[in-house]
């Protein structure tokens, strides 16, 4: 199933797809653990869009750009986490600007959301920063510490803050376009992955709208495997479901036949 961007325009698409691109150095050096990608996923599959590639860029400019101008222009949306703070190295506000050639300045609309939790005295040129938003950009509000995130187009630029991200994705989700949501059934099978291969390959070729996916395992002492099938046709999802039932109860079924005959 192609990741590639669906026409625009249709009142429901078939397929809305996403791309996550984490920003900062200090992801891809070990020290701080990336908790967004993960809660993105879940929530952007939960409201019907496929997130379909992510990347990990470090806080150089140039990288950030290419990145970006890569991903709009292959997904639906792009949205990106990191480096929007009031530090030298919260390069983000600056890389969107360049990939879409616009200016960047301070927006009053962003000065009035931080003078909501700062005293104005208080909003030094470093917190100003948080206030730089390229032109032509929607604020998304930020209901927890009011520094804004911004959208550009298909990019939806967010904190890195597991908390303020989220609240931010909490505001800009009502304005997107979404699809049907996937339907996911999983079968647990106490088989070996090798064991499943080729009757699975031959459910997934009798039920080609169903994404079947198998994730081996080790629990207990028992080597298994649990599959997943997903589709956006939930009769088709539990079909393929049943359809893996029986094959395991069939590997089962050979399995203890072959023991008696031991």
């Amino acid at each position: 199933m192609s990741c590639q961007m669906e026409a625009q325009g249709m009142t429901k698409p078939d397929r809305v797809t996403a791309a996550v691109l984490v920003i900062g150095d200090e992801i891809l050096s070990g020290r701080t653990k990336d908790k967004n990608l993960g809660y993105i996923a879940e929530y952007l599959t939960h409201i019907g869009i496929d997130v379909c590639e992510a990347r990990v860029v470090p806080d150089i400019e140039d990288e950030i750009i290419t990145a970006l101008n890569a991903l709009r222009n292959r997904y639906t949306y792009v949205f990106t986490t990191g480096g929007i703070g009031p530090t030298h190295d919260d390069i983000t506000a600056d890389a969107v600007a360049r990939a879409f050639g616009v200016g960047i300045s301070v927006n009053e609309e962003a000065v009035a959301m931080l003078l909501e939790r700062i005293p104005r005295q208080e909003l030094n040129d470093a917190r100003l920063r948080m206030a730089r938003i390229p032109h032509g950009a929607n604020l998304i509000a930020n209901p927890v510490s009011k520094a804004p995130g911004f959208r550009m187009e298909n990019v939806i630029v967010m904190a890195g803050v597991p908390a303020i991200m989220q609240a931010m994705l909490d505001e800009v989700a009502p304005t997107l376009e979404t699809a049907v949501p996937l339907t996911s059934q999983t079968v647990e099978v106490r088989e070996k992955e090798g064991d499943v291969a080729a009757p699975l390959r031959a459910i997934q070729e009798a039920m080609p709208s169903v994404q079947i996916g198998s994730y081996p395992f080790f629990e207990d002492g028992v080597y298994g495997t649990r599959i997943v099938a997903r589709g956006r046709d939930p009769e088709a999802v539990r079909r393929a479901a049943e359809m893996i039932g029986a094959m395991a109860a069939e590997l089962a079924a050979a399995a203890k036949s072959a023991d008696k005959s031991a």
